[in-house]
């Protein structure tokens, strides 16, 4: 396993990393537990999860949520030194319950979220504590202070943020600059071959501002780990994920061919994509399975020639660089 620096901090975490989403709704807690055995045998530090998860994410829908921290609680409980042999990442946002209070960014709310997140993942520190969206009906003024009062009691490590704007991290950044406090470790944004908005101005922030960026849905909820190829072999798609095939079916058929080429499988080409962009921190691998776990650690010794990188372009445009000059030069 290879690791870097959490963005300008000295943390140093993996370079793949262990994303939880799927613990409790898709995955059990036996295979959870196998999945998170294997990440830390082949070197995975950085677990990342979130107090929403396990759970149907609807805004209404409290019931089911925390699973996910509650699976690796009790996978933390079977060998106490697990703990301090991992990053632990968790979120702070979404509504946990129906009260009023029960979500967004006040300090309220922030610490109320963060005992909650520590009992169900039973342990009395978390890493990184993420705010899950942009709460722009909260003062900045407030969240840090919230934040910071949770860094002085020991219970947080760093603050991250996810799904924020340029301007957001500017703004987040330039606030916690005037308090003397070290804001922002990280950010975690929607970013993979599909989706690429993040290179207009989200990217240049974190670069700026020394924020490492983890990208969730590195294969775009499964479009770019082989879907034509899986379909064709029997697998059945949600109608859903056939429309967006369909729209995109000169798309994926390019770029399957390409990977077939490289003699490489499609998730890890596209994992290996992200990794060669220097502001790309560590990249999340979401498994259902530990065999899907075993095939994305396979990145690690992926390398991207330029002209791969190339033909990846000329498939995947993005916005044409970085804003300004993508639309304005």
């Amino acid at each position: 396993m290879n690791y870097t620096h959490l963005g300008r901090t000295g943390l140093r975490v993996s370079r793949i990393g262990l994303g939880t989403m799927n613990f409790g709704e898709w995955t059990d807690e036996a295979t959870s537990f196998r999945i998170m055995d294997e990440a830390l045998d082949s070197g995975i530090n950085f677990f990342d999860t979130a107090d929403v998860y396990g759970g149907p994410q609807a805004p209404d829908m409290a019931k089911g949520y925390g699973i996910s921290e509650e699976i690796i609680g009790n996978w933390l409980t079977q060998d106490a030194s697990r703990r301090d042999r991992i990053v632990l990442a968790t979120k702070v946002y979404q509504p946990m319950e129906t009260g009023p209070n029960d979500k967004y960014l006040s300090a309220y709310h922030i610490r109320r979220a963060c005992e909650a997140s520590l009992k169900r993942l039973k342990t009395d520190h978390i890493d990184l504590y993420q705010m899950h969206h942009v709460d722009r009906a909260t003062p900045w003024a407030e969240i840090w202070q919230a934040m910071e009062q949770l860094i002085r009691e020991g219970k947080i490590t760093y603050v991250g943020s996810s799904n924020f704007a340029g301007w957001d991290i500017a703004t987040a950044q330039c606030m916690a600059t005037s308090q003397n406090l070290l804001g922002l470790a990280s950010e975690q944004s929607l970013y993979n071959l599909t989706e690429r908005a993040v290179e207009l101005e989200v990217i240049p922030a974190l670069r700026h501002f020394g924020i490492g960026l983890i990208p969730w849905s590195p294969i775009g909820r499964g479009l770019l780990g082989g879907v034509l190829g899986k379909i064709a072999s029997g697998r059945r798609a949600s109608p859903a994920m056939q429309q967006q095939i369909e729209l995109l079916r000169p798309k994926l058929e390019a770029y399957e061919l390409l990977c077939k080429n490289l003699g490489e499988n499609p998730a890890n080409v596209a994992l290996a994509w992200l990794l060669q962009n220097p502001v790309v921190t560590s990249t999340l691998s979401g498994p259902r399975t530990a065999e899907q776990l075993r095939e994305n650690l396979k990145t690690i010794d992926l390398e991207l020639s330029a002209d791969t990188l190339a033909k990846l372009d000329c498939i995947w445009p993005g916005p044409g660089g970085e804003a300004p000059q993508a639309y304005a030069w």
